[in-house]
């Protein structure tokens, strides 16, 4: 039974060492899909994040002199999801994939009733 329990412990603090960490700035582009399908222009992106347990705190905007308050901000693994608020009403919602110092994903914008997805890549500023 001892031999047992060792081997889960074991496994668990593997798997808390190997979690990815979100915490720091990190900087890159958001491209909103077009009506048609097709990626828009990029945009800046800068977010600040604070990683504590499964909890993601910070802020985030289009760059570092802009930012607005994380809410619902969340690691699983390697996925972070969270959103932002802009001051003319915008939701932004995050859920993209960190790899090192890489995170991409997708962006849902919504504003008054209407919504649209986007591709964001970052990388952290070191």
């Amino acid at each position: 039974m001892k031999v047992i329990s060792c081997i889960v412990l074991l496994f668990a603090l593997v798997s808390v060492a190997a979690a990815a960490d979100a915490t720091g700035k990190w900087t890159g582009t958001f491209a909103p899909t077009g009506t048609d399908g097709q990626a828009g222009s990029p945009v800046g992106a800068f977010v600040v994040l604070k990683q504590t347990g499964t909890t993601i705190t910070g802020s985030g905007g289009p760059d570092e002199s802009e930012q607005w308050p994380l809410q619902n901000g969340k690691i699983a693994g390697n996925k972070v999801t969270g959103q932002v608020t802009a001051p003319d009403g915008a939701v932004y919602a995050l859920a993209v994939t960190m790899d090192g110092d890489t995170m991409t994903g997708e962006v849902t914008v919504t504003q008054d009733g209407q919504s649209q997805k986007g591709k964001i890549e970052m990388k952290r500023v070191k």
